[in-house]
């Protein structure tokens, strides 16, 4: 890794150390948004690979795992859900990312990412899933902000020293950040990222990231040390960047954009993969899926990578539908080599 991540036991907060460093390189801090069934331990690899985590003007800044539930880490299934946990020295600095509105599993939980080498712990409020809300955890904890308080503040007492962060929204039915975020930011919290959403909008909307300037300063006047990181909408490094530019925002949060593109994240290298290299990190995909959590996960979690790896060429319709009956990796391999087979001017 970049010299300047260093883990130590006197100072564990590398969100400081690394809002230095992306200061003054006059950029934004990078981060992989937390997604369900889609950022798992396969798909960040592959990321750190070809990213070039680690490496000169490569890969995310931070990593973020898919949420998991805190309650579930804390019953008979933490084994099975602990697999959503796994990790490489590759992505560091590595955040785990919690859910529950129940203080006392959190405790246990960010607990036991810390027993198992994590650099942070991040917790999901702003989830609109309605199985999430049920248990009164996700953006619902929005609507409840003395529990939301005491969740953070037994995340920190678990963590033993680690940093705690907050993923969140700026309201509930309504745009209030102002209210919300000013009861969060009166626990120790490290950073917090913002989805410029509400939890009513969900995704149906714009992104307001005209409110991200007016955010940042709000954050930063009541909290100087608390790093702020956007999420929502950002298409590219280059739209990232301007945001950064344009709102004095510390980072910016990548989700829906590093679908099909594990690539996305290497600022070094301008030129897109050709087709026929997509295709071949398809099949890795598929094959490192199979391998690492066939066991546990269903097959059909990749086919919402296909959409994103297989478009914007002549056939590819056709290519996806076919994808879509396939339930093995030997499968998918076969339907792809084939096509590039028959399509040597497309895939060139």
């Amino acid at each position: 890794m970049d010299k300047w991540y260093t883990r130590s036991v006197e100072n564990n907060n590398f969100w400081l150390e690394l809002k230095k460093k992306t200061a003054g390189e006059s950029r934004p801090i990078f981060a992989l948004a937390p997604m369900a069934d889609v950022t798992d331990c396969v798909f960040r690899e592959l990321i750190a690979k070809y990213s070039r985590a680690g490496e000169s003007g490569g890969g995310p800044d931070v990593f973020w795992t898919e949420f998991v539930s805190a309650d579930g880490l804390m019953s008979g299934g933490r084994e099975v859900l602990k697999r959503d946990l796994v990790y490489g020295e590759k992505e560091r600095p590595i955040v785990a990312q919690l859910f529950t509105a129940n203080p006392k599993n959190m405790i246990g939980a960010a607990k036991l990412c810390a027993e198992l080498g994590f650099d942070g712990i991040d917790i999901n409020m702003g989830c609109p899933d309605k199985s999430i809300e049920k248990q009164g955890a996700g953006a619902c904890m929005i609507k409840t902000p003395e529990n939301a308080r005491a969740v953070i503040r037994s995340a920190i007492e678990g963590a033993g020293g680690l940093p705690v962060s907050v993923k969140t929204r700026i309201g509930y039915n309504k745009i209030e950040w102002r209210e919300w975020l000013g009861e969060i930011l009166k626990e120790d919290i490290k950073a917090l990222t913002i989805h410029f959403r509400t939890r009513k909008e969900m995704s149906l909307v714009p992104a307001h990231w005209e409110l991200a300037k007016e955010i940042t300063d709000y954050v930063h006047a009541l909290r100087p040390d608390v790093v702020v990181l956007g999420n929502g909408d950002v298409k590219s490094i280059e739209d990232g960047q301007n945001k950064y530019d344009e709102t004095g925002i510390d980072g910016v949060m990548i989700g829906r954009g590093i679908f099909g593109a594990p690539w996305f994240f290497d600022r070094a290298n301008i030129s897109e993969p050709t087709l026929r290299e997509r295709f071949n990190i398809l099949i890795e995909h598929t094959y490192n899926f199979e391998k690492q959590l066939g066991d546990i996960k269903s097959f059909a979690i990749m086919k919402k990578h296909y959409k994103a790896y297989v478009n914007g060429f002549n056939g590819a319709k056709e290519l996806r539908e076919e994808m879509m009956n396939a339930n093995t990796a030997s499968e998918i391999e076969t339907i792809v080599k084939t096509f590039m087979h028959e399509n040597p001017s497309v895939v060139e």
